[in-house]
Parts: structure tokens; sequence; C-alpha cells
């Protein structure tokens, strides 16, 4: 509780300081309507304490209410980080003030404290206003804004059976952030439009509990292909960001997730294989379980245990849910794995795309491979930058993303974004 009222202790002291400044910008307009606008304005860390205290009692811990509570977190949030942006505008001006203030005293001129600039306090404003708007925005038009990524694959040896197989992958549903079906209804037929022969799925099908997916179970279960649907687990699958009762019901709510994957018709692989008899020509499919060489997410992966029984197969293709295990065991190691298939980044939610003139996003400090198609000799890792979201529930930049993989044997690559 201690930690509760420091926090909101720094919340009140900052809309203090802020409130100086929208104070004198807001000065030229009518009595009633500054009285409104100043009302709102301590509303929110009212708001903002009050959901602190409710968190950390537990009183939204109901699954239905989850749905929501990123989307209040995160508009809270944004609003504090707009008010942090203003800070060094207001310091500005202070020093200003100040440094008038003491000048005023070494002459002889009567000394006085000068008015908060409104130019000052305008921009400052405005700065603090202009990311915000922009984030709401992301929140509000783009967290199902479903865009096909489609990368036309040319794999060395690829057996003539397989040109123009297609490959449809999924990536991170995080089906506990959704708040709205149409939307997802609409993805899915998206999916299914696509006319896979294959389709993937590289983990996340949670954020932290299997109950998130039911509303969405009838749904899913029509992603439907010739070749079959099959999934992995990601780092959110595991229950681990959940404070659960006993280790019993974290156990359970597993089980439960796993079932999920076998409800949905999905063929779950958890380090191991499948041999795929596809067109005449057989391909190793693998699956392994969470695996990242970020200390902060878990290592459930045994790559070596996933291809025990397969090693005859020269045509192998691998679903591992981060894309760092590509570069610490996959790639000049295992040169048999033509492809793999990754998610986990999301692409941040957050960047700037535009095909042949500009990728990027905070997360490639992070992750190297982080959206897109990466190459090394004849070996190819794709990473989706997710169908759903998580945190911030919405996108600026990165959209969801659905992909169509075309494998060929002509040498060269279309990666339409």
């Amino acid at each position: 509780m201690l930690r509760i009222l420091v926090l909101a202790v720094v919340l009140l002291v900052i809309d203090l300081y802020v409130f100086q400044p929208f104070q004198t910008v807001t000065s030229p307009l009518e009595r009633p309507v500054r009285l409104a606008l100043y009302t709102l304005f301590w509303l929110i860390p009212v708001v903002a304490i009050f959901w602190l205290v409710a968190n950390e009692w537990g009183w939204i811990e109901h699954v239905q209410i989850h749905r929501y509570r990123s989307i209040f977190q995160s508009a809270l949030f944004l609003i504090y980080i707009c008010k942090v942006i203003v800070l060094p505008f207001i310091l500005i001006d202070d020093l200003r003030r100040s440094a008038a203030w003491v000048m005023g005293l070494f002459s002889s001129e009567p000394s006085y404290l000068p008015g908060r600039s409104k130019f000052i306090s305008t921009l400052g404003m405005a700065a603090g206003l202009l990311p915000f708007s922009m984030l709401m925005y992301g929140m509000w038009r783009n967290p199902y804004r479903y865009k096909i990524h489609h990368a036309l694959l040319p794999v060395s040896g690829l057996p003539k059976a397989w040109e123009g197989l297609r490959i449809v992958q999924i990536s991170d549903i995080h089906s506990g952030s959704f708040t709205l079906i149409e939307p997802v209804e609409h993805a899915i037929q998206m999916i299914q439009d696509l006319k896979p022969d294959l389709v993937l799925f590289t983990g996340d099908l949670v954020n932290t509990q299997a109950q998130e997916m039911k509303p969405f179970m009838s749904m899913f279960s029509k992603i439907r292909a010739p070749e079959g649907v099959y999934s992995i687990l990601g780092n959110h699958d595991y229950g681990d960001y959940h404070r659960w009762p006993t280790e019993a019901a974290k156990r359970k709510n597993f089980q439960d997730l796993v079932d999920t994957h076998a409800q949905l018709g999905w063929d779950l692989l958890r380090n191991e294989h499948r041999i795929l008899n596809i067109r005449g020509e057989e391909l190793a499919l693998i699956g392994v379980e969470n695996f990242s060489t970020h200390a902060r997410f878990p290592k459930y992966g045994d790559l070596q245990k996933s291809l025990t029984g397969c090693e005859h197969i020269p045509m192998k293709l691998l679903m591992s849910h981060d894309p760092s295990h590509w570069d610490d065991q996959v790639k000049g190691q295992h040169k048999d794995i033509f492809l793999t298939l990754s998610g986990h980044t999301h692409g941040m939610q957050f960047g700037v795309e535009i095909p042949g003139w500009i990728k990027w996003s905070p997360i490639q400090y992070v992750y190297k491979q982080w959206a897109g198609l990466y190459e090394a000799g004849n070996q190819y890792l794709y990473v989706n930058r997710g169908l759903g979201f998580l945190g911030y529930p919405g996108r600026v930049g990165i959209l969801p993303e659905i992909t169509l993989i075309e494998l060929t044997g002509e040498k060269h690559i279309d990666d339409i974004s």
C-alpha cells in the first residue's frame, strides 16, 4: 500500500505543476468553460488513484473487466506521459522567471515576479497533446485494421510439387485483449479467403488465462487448411504473468490452454515435429516451446528434442515464438531448416513502415529481427507483427498482420508490406 501512496503523491505533484500552464492557456475562455475544464483536469487524478487502489486490492480480477482494463490503463498512462512531456517547458519558464526575479534584486527598478509565459505554456501543452492525439488515434483506428503481408520465398532445392505452396502464418492473438467480436470475425474470413494450404500459429493465444479464449472459440475454430493447422506456445501461454492462488491452479490453467488448441482443431507442437506428406513430398514441421535469449523471457524450448526422428527429412520448417532463437540456435547450425516462423515482438505496435523507404520501430534496439522477412544464406526467418495487441490497446504505424508465404524455386524475393 505504501507503493500506491508514493505513486499517488507523485501523480498529484505532476498535476499541480502542470495545472499552472493549463490555467494560463485557458485563461481567455469564459468562466463556465474554464470551470468545466478545471473539473475535468482534477477528475483525472482522482480516477487514476482510484484505479491504482482497485488494482492493488483485486477489485477488477474478473476476466470480462480485464478486457477493458488495458484501455483504461493505457488512456491514463498516455495522459500522464503527455503531462511529463509538458514538465520541461514549465521548468524552462520557471528558470526564466527566477532569473528575472534575481536580476531584479540588483536593479534600481522595482522588482517584480513576471507572470508565467503564455507562449511557453502554450508550446508545452501543444508538445504534450501531439503524442497524446497520435496514440489515442492508434487506439481508436488501428487495433483491428488487419493487413496482409505477402512474401514470395525462393527456396533452394524446393520440390517442384511445392511450387506456389501457400502458408498462412498468424501469431500473438492475445485474445484477452479483444473487446470487439465482429472485426476478429473479419480477420478469420481474411485468412480463409487466402486459400492457404497450411496454417501455422506461432504462439501467445492468451494474455494470462485460458478462459480468455472462450468467447472466440467458434470463430477461430473455422480456420481450416488442406494440410492442417498447427500451433506452438508463446511466453504468455504458460500463465507465468498471473498471480495464481496455488500452483495447482496454474497447472490446471495450462492444461486448459493445451486443451483449447485441441478444441480449436489445431495440432499443438511442444518440442516435437510432424512429418507431413504434401503433394507427394515430405516436410518436417518442427514446433518448439518458448525459447528466448533474453533473460526476462522463459526458456522451455528444446530444439534438439524437436528434431529427433526427422533428421533424414531434407526440408524442415520451424515454428519458434521468439525470433532471438533463430540467431542463437538455428541460423548456420541447422541449415536444413529453410524457414523459421516467429512472432512475439508485435513490432512494438509502434513505428514507421514505408515499403522501400523506411522501416523503424524502437523494438529494433532490443531485437535484431523484429518484423518481416530476414535472410542468411539459404535460410529465412519471418517475424509476424501479431494479430492482436497487448498493453497499449492500439497500434501506430505497425498494423496487425496476417502473413501469406508462397514457396517458389525462383531466385527472387517479393516481400509486399
